[in-house]
């Protein structure tokens, strides 16, 4: 599988040591930054290049770490087909993939160990999409990413103006 990556400084550490181990797992990995902790650096910059390379079909899933895993993933959010998923522990990657087919994985360098981040992007690559009554949810997103022509919000249940 080809996997893209991408931290802040942050996420630095983190990133490298989950790009190293899906490496040695057998994985293509594409490194797309930063590369080093030493520089402070936008995490939106990085999210956004995770879910365009995902969003684009260059890598077939993503892995994003910055701080907490809350900014990079709403970046990696605004590239229409992503579906990047902050997760703290297996039990939430795994169902990020079964309930809502997560593409994009995102860590919190400062909120989760290497060794829980590891089994959590184990499980995220390693369980499928259950489809069934969630597909439904997920062709709701996509035909609202499809129409949308602006960034405005859109009430639930109602027509955008």
């Amino acid at each position: 599988m080809r996997i893209a990556v991408g931290s802040d400084h942050a996420g630095f550490q983190l990133k490298s040591a989950l790009a190293k181990h899906m490496a040695d797992a057998g994985h293509q990995v594409i490194d797309l930054g930063t590369d080093s902790p030493d520089v402070s650096v936008d995490y939106p910059d990085f999210g956004l290049a995770v879910g365009r390379a995902v969003a684009e079909g260059s890598a077939d899933r993503g892995i994003c770490v910055c701080g907490t895993g809350i900014g990079i993933g709403i970046a990696a959010n605004k590239v229409n087909g992503v579906r990047a998923a902050l997760v703290h522990d297996v039990t939430t990657a795994g169902l990020a993939r079964r309930h809502n087919d997560a593409n994009v994985i995102c860590l919190g360098g400062r909120t989760v160990g290497a060794a829980e981040a590891i089994d959590a992007v184990d499980t995220f690559f390693s369980t499928d999409f259950e489809g069934g009554r969630h597909q439904r949810r997920l062709d709701e997103i996509s035909a609202y990413e499809s129409s949308r022509v602006d960034a405005g919000p859109a009430s639930p249940n109602h027509e955008r103006q």
